[in-house]
């Protein structure tokens, strides 16, 4: 069976950026394939491969988790943080913006009176080489179509 859209897929693999610096190491994971589950540059380039196959996918900012948007990077008073026991550089805490809208953010920098953070997701910006090997490719069922996910084994929810 090959990889087509509505499967699901089980991938292993390792992720390092464009400096070799591995981000995740022997990670496993189902998708379900074209319904935008992965980035959009690995999706493409696991389409129409096979059960053992093995390969290196090198994802651009474009097609994986989109340029810095440097709106998203905010100075925003100290007080907001009050309540908190500590706070350090590469904490993340969820935030809500002016629409309510919830939106995970990390501490990029801390001054006296104010603290940076930064909305952009962590991986943004970045070039991402996955070294992957697919492990099984299955049809989903009709409950993992109508939900646009994997639910794991046999296609259940857990």
């Amino acid at each position: 069976m090959q990889i087509t859209d509505s499967c699901v897929v089980s991938i292993h693999y390792t992720l390092t950026n464009s400096e070799g610096e591995t981000i995740e190491e022997n990670a496993s994971m189902d998708y379900l394939h074209g319904k935008n589950n992965i980035v959009p540059g690995l999706e493409t380039e696991l389409t129409g491969k096979s059960v053992d196959d093995s390969l290196k996918v090198t994802v651009t900012p474009e097609t994986g988790y989109g340029k810095v948007n440097p709106e998203l990077i905010q100075k925003v008073p100290r007080s907001a943080f009050d309540g908190v026991d500590s706070i350090k550089v590469g904490d993340r805490f969820q935030a809500s913006d002016d629409d309510g809208q919830s939106q995970l953010v990390t501490i990029i920098e801390i001054q006296e009176t104010t603290v940076t953070v930064d909305g952009n997701f962590p991986l943004a910006g970045q070039t991402l080489i996955f070294d992957v090997r697919i492990e099984e490719i299955r049809p989903a069922s009709k409950e993992e179509l109508e939900h646009g996910h994997a639910h794991g084994l046999g296609g259940h929810h857990h």
